[in-house]
């Protein structure tokens, strides 16, 4: 019984497949200007690494994130708070808050102990805190985003940085460049002031243990660490890439569904 969720972001388009318990593979790619295409790039990337031959072999497909309503293939959609909340409590099943930050959001989800989401807060009216956000300053800083955590963990001591929208921010990058700050005393600053974003968030929804992180800017070691420092929480560290939790969110309740109208 073959599965598969797909997550189509601003940024990446995420691809699960499942077998039962078993992930068989899964797909990240750039999006481009057609989701359909998207979801296809994805989905052909996954059916090789799991040396499947064709979208045929998959039983069932669901969608999430922001196509999903004009993919015409999948079989359904879900939202994608529902979907990073089940995928989240399916890898680390103490999750109670998740924290994820993607290309252009940002949210917090409250889970019960069988996660479902009781509460969330989202933030998508501003690119500021999110991987758009990071990518730009990071294009200030000359590096890559690897490098700019990496950056960000070289300095005890944080630039002061005022600004949170990306492109006031950008601007106030490049005059402290031209004034011979640090650069690790930038990316430092701008970290942190991505951590007080994601604070204020957190403690309007109430944090309760335990903590874990999804979407691309959890690949961001700076920006958990900062985290916990403030939260005084430690932040789990799931054992898949945390960019795939929504599409494998979806995946799982692709099986649901499948399974459901096996005996109907």
């Amino acid at each position: 019984m073959i599965v598969a969720g797909c997550d189509l972001g601003s940024a990446t388009g995420k691809v699960v497949l499942m077998n039962e318990e078993t992930i068989l593979s899964t797909a990240v790619v750039h999006t481009t200007t057609n989701p359909e295409k998207t979801v296809l790039l994805a989905l052909d990337e996954a059916l090789r690494k799991a040396g499947l031959n064709s979208l045929e072999d998959v039983q069932y497909l669901l969608g999430t994130g922001y196509g999903r309503a004009v993919v015409s293939f999948i079989h359904d959609n879900m939202s994608e708070i529902t979907c990073h909340a089940r995928g989240a409590h399916w890898l680390h099943p103490a999750a109670r808050t998740v924290v994820d930050v993607g290309g252009q959001d940002c949210k917090v989800i409250s889970l019960d102990d069988s996660g479902k989401v009781l509460d969330f807060i989202m933030n998508d009216k501003c690119a500021a805190g999110t991987g758009k956000f990071f990518e730009a300053m990071a294009r200030a800083l000359h590096c890559t985003l690897e490098e700019f955590s990496d950056l960000s963990l070289q300095s005890d001591t944080p630039a002061n940085i005022t600004k949170q929208c990306s492109v006031f921010a950008e601007s106030e990058v490049v005059t402290l460049i031209n004034s011979g700050v640090n650069a690790a005393h930038i990316a430092s600053g701008l970290t942190e002031s991505i951590v007080r974003r994601l604070l204020a968030m957190i403690y309007r929804l109430g944090v309760v243990p335990e903590v874990v992180f999804t979407g691309g800017c959890a690949k961001n070691e700076a920006l958990i660490r900062g985290l916990e420092s403030k939260l005084g929480e430690n932040i789990a560290r799931l054992p898949q890439n945390p960019q795939i939790v929504g599409a494998l969110g979806a995946a799982l309740f692709a099986r649901e569904k499948l399974a459901k109208s096996a005996h109907c």
